[in-house]
């Protein structure tokens, strides 16, 4: 899952990057409307993590901006201001959540999980291919009746390949979905992590490469 974080508190914006990785998503922080709009035109987000007062571009403004973007993200508004009448304005603007500050660190996760979990084109709580599940909604993964535990990366790639449906991806693409814009492309990091993630899977591995082309669980 690729989040972007638009927050210009100095404290609140890197900490809540550093405790979403925390939680195996891929995050890019800005820290200004201007920065933030040129970072959703470039790439591809499932939701974005919108604070109301920001610097540069409003995020009200930036919030417009986000619905004419193809896909259009998720948004989750923050703000320090928390009436109802600003709850629905937010609404109104096209945020599809809103969470006034201060609030705690696990009912943002809960309304990410929640809010990921509805995509345009909804998927189910359960990904399954054979005899490998991923639990989207609990992020475990079970092949053949026994548990597997992943690091957070190689869940949130399981979780890409798995998402796909028989279909496959590139690298480019999954680094695109799985990896912040901070990943050096040329250390390979998602041949490594497809690596370590077969070796977690066991014999026969599951992630077929198709040379030329990428990776598929058929």
């Amino acid at each position: 899952m690729r989040l972007l974080i638009v927050e210009d508190e100095e404290r609140l914006g890197p900490l809540l990057a550093r405790g979403l990785r925390r939680e195996g998503c891929a995050v890019d922080l800005t820290q200004d409307g201007t920065t933030g709009l040129a970072f959703a035109r470039i790439h591809t987000y499932d939701l974005v993590v919108l604070d109301r007062d920001l610097p540069g571009l409003h995020g009200d403004v930036l919030c417009s901006e986000l619905q004419q973007l193809d896909p259009i993200p998720r948004i989750l508004m923050l703000t320090a201001s928390g009436t109802v009448d600003d709850r629905v304005e937010g609404l109104g603007l096209g945020a599809d959540d809103y969470l006034a500050k201060p609030f705690a660190f696990r009912e943002l996760i809960a309304r990410i999980r929640a809010l990921t979990r509805r995509p345009l084109q909804v998927t189910p709580t359960l990904l399954v291919r054979g005899d490998l599940t991923l639990d989207q909604a609990r992020r475990t993964v079970t092949r053949g009746g026994r548990v597997v535990q992943l690091r957070p990366r190689e869940l949130a790639v399981l979780e890409e390949l798995l998402r796909a449906d028989g279909a496959p991806l590139s690298a480019e693409q999954l680094l695109a979905r799985a990896w912040d814009a901070n990943a050096d492309p040329f250390s390979n990091p998602v041949r490594q992590t497809v690596q370590r993630l077969r070796k977690a899977l066991g014999e026969p591995s599951p992630i077929q490469t198709i040379p030329g082309v990428g990776y598929v669980v058929p």
